[in-house]
């Protein structure tokens, strides 16, 4: 008969080694990092998706939202045109009366003492459409600048088209100077003040400034108002050579007809940095566009050892905290002693030093 095995000797052929054991218990590690590590993932993946749903469902109600404003600004819009022509209607109408009532009368005197006087003037020329009269008359009367500017919107109110009536007013010496030897006096204020009395005058009477009542014709004659400002730069010396009264004519005629051109911002900028000294430039300047570039015209402006210009473009958009103007001021002062000391130095300068 067959040896029948031994015990011992069966559990030592069949029992695992160690490393058999420790192989198995890294296999078993290893899966459970990888399903760790894979359902993660998966979490992961759906919180992204869940945090990409939510944006995707906040987009969505935004433009909802911003959909109904749109329509129901339309739907105002389409609602006012009905009430603004009957408005205007009547403001013709009344403007007719006044106007023959206006032209029977004796023509008022042109000495004002005070501003019910000069309101009368204004009203008259513009009554009458007489708009070489109206700009001799407050071309003539920059003493009077600030009572003007109070009541030229008034009067200009009075006007059948105001919008074409202004151009006509300012084109002896907008966009092209057409005085001859009469250049020397600087009309630019006359123009800028008159320009921006005239956004009151034509702004729409229901919904406000965001419809302005100036017609195709006239914002189509504007354009080309601007082209022909655009071609007699050259004339002018170039962009570094125009004057500073004429820049702000140019920049205001464009806010006030609506006819800024996305595609021109860097001639625009240009010409503010030429011109930065002048206190409204910032305004201007954010009126035509240029806000998102204002910290790099800053900077350029600082480049340049324009720091006070910078402080006053600074503070007129609100960009302190980026540039605090203490540091610029004292880089100010410290160029001035510069070019202080530079010229009496200089020898050729003696008289001046003295």
């Amino acid at each position: 008969m067959g040896s029948v095995p031994n015990p011992g000797e069966l559990t030592e052929l069949t029992q695992p080694s160690f490393d058999e054991f420790q192989h198995q218990t890294s296999l078993m590690t290893g899966c459970t990092l990888m399903w760790k590590e894979l359902s993660d993932h998966i979490s992961s993946l759906e919180a992204n998706l869940m945090r990409q749903s939510e944006a995707l469902k906040r987009k969505i109600e935004a433009l909802d939202s911003e959909t109904k404003t749109s329509l129901d600004s339309l739907k105002k819009r389409e609602l006012s045109i009905d009430d603004s022509v009957k408005i205007a209607v009547n403001r013709v109408e009344l403007l007719k009366k006044d106007a023959l009532k206006t032209l029977n009368d004796d023509n008022p005197d042109g000495e004002v003492d005070n501003g019910d006087g000069l309101l009368q003037i204004l009203k008259s020329t513009c009554l009458r459409m007489e708009a070489k009269e109206f700009w001799n008359f407050v071309s003539g009367r920059k003493k009077d600048i600030e009572l003007l500017r109070e009541k030229i919107p008034e009067a200009l109110s009075e006007c059948i088209d105001p919008a074409k009536f202004v151009m006509e007013a300012i084109s002896e010496v907008f966009p092209v100077d057409k005085r001859g030897n009469e250049r020397g006096n600087d009309l630019g204020w006359a123009c800028v003040l008159v320009l921006e009395s005239l956004i009151p005058a034509v702004v729409d009477p229901v919904i406000g400034k965001s419809r302005m009542l100036i017609t195709r014709s006239v914002k189509e004659k504007a354009k080309e108002i601007a082209e022909t400002w655009k071609r007699s730069l050259e004339e002018r010396g170039g962009i570094d050579n125009v004057k500073t009264p004429d820049v702000h004519t140019f920049f205001q005629h464009l806010i006030t007809f609506g006819i800024v051109n996305e595609e021109e911002l860097d001639l625009y900028r240009k010409l503010v940095i030429g011109s930065a000294w002048r206190k409204q430039m910032p305004k201007l300047a954010v009126s035509l566009g240029l806000g998102d570039k204002m910290p790099d015209m800053i900077e350029e402006l600082i480049s340049k050892g324009q720091q006070l210009d910078a402080v006053h473009f600074t503070y007129e958009v609100g960009l302190v905290n980026r540039f605090p103007p203490v540091p610029l001021l004292k880089a100010f002062l410290k160029d001035a002693k510069k070019a202080a000391s530079s010229i009496l130095e200089d020898p050729n300068n003696a008289g001046r030093a003295a």
